[in-house]
């Protein structure tokens, strides 16, 4: 039971600050800039996206600051993409690196390089070892990005994030703690998303995968990392399958 206690502690806190954090949003209401037209073509809201970076990074920095800082970075990087970039039809790392070469900076590629650096910092805080700390940032940022790509349909992302999240909770130690704050985090927006009354947005979906990515990293060595880092490096070269899949799912 002892054992249990920060896991409770860690997806109560993630979900609580999550779900107040969105009803209070939607309360107050803040206008037409956070209304976005989901796949079906109907009106929600984006009050999931700040809410849930809320949520995963408070709980994140409660068991490691560097993964709390992961988190929130994601979300802001997200955040800015999602604000900055809205009418923007491009997407995937090819176009907005294209766009980068013809000196135009885009709002993806500065999510793309932002939350790949934060990654590599949270990495560099969470590992010992040279190799480990940049397998580590590797797998944080792939993972963001990762959850970010399956954000194509109500509720993919956060069911994806449950899915991968549970087994993390077999395990000890801060590994579990970030594993159950990434549990409470999703479970807490996946209703309204899969009622279409809400949706993630890249911030959301972005600190998730982030969240997801850290406890990835808290509870693996060597080999976990290698092989996890190999996953999400392989997700983001089939983006594209990745994304279909997802929908048909």
């Amino acid at each position: 039971m002892i054992a249990r206690t920060p896991r409770i502690a860690s997806s109560t806190l993630a979900a609580a600050v999550t779900r107040t954090t969105l009803v209070a949003l939607r309360a107050k209401g803040l206008g037409d800039r956070w209304e976005r037209k989901n796949h079906a073509g109907r009106t929600v809201d984006l009050y999931a996206a700040p809410a849930t970076v809320a949520g995963a990074a408070l709980a994140a920095a409660r068991v490691r600051p560097a993964a709390g800082f992961a988190v929130l970075a994601a979300g802001v990087c997200g955040g800015y993409d999602d604000v900055v970039g809205a009418g923007d039809p491009r997407r995937g790392f090819r176009a907005h690196l294209s766009a980068l070469r013809d000196g135009e900076v885009t709002s993806g590629a500065v999510k793309l390089f932002g939350i790949s650096a934060a990654g590599l910092v949270a990495g560099t805080l969470l590992k010992e070892r040279p190799l480990d700390k940049v397998l580590a940032g590797v797998v944080i940022a792939g993972a963001a990005h990762f959850v970010n790509l399956v954000d194509v349909r109500p509720g993919r992302a956060a069911g994806t994030v449950l899915a991968l999240a549970a087994p993390g909770l077999l395990r000890r130690g801060p590994g579990a703690e970030l594993a159950a704050a990434t549990i409470g985090a999703a479970g807490a927006v996946l209703p309204d998303d899969l009622g279409e009354r809400t949706m993630l947005g890249d911030a959301g979906a972005h600190a998730l995968g982030a969240a997801l990515g850290t406890a990835v990293v808290a509870g693996n060595g060597r080999a976990g990392l290698v092989a996890h880092a190999a996953a999400v490096v392989a997700a983001a070269v089939y983006g594209d399958r990745v994304s279909a899949l997802a929908r048909t799912l």
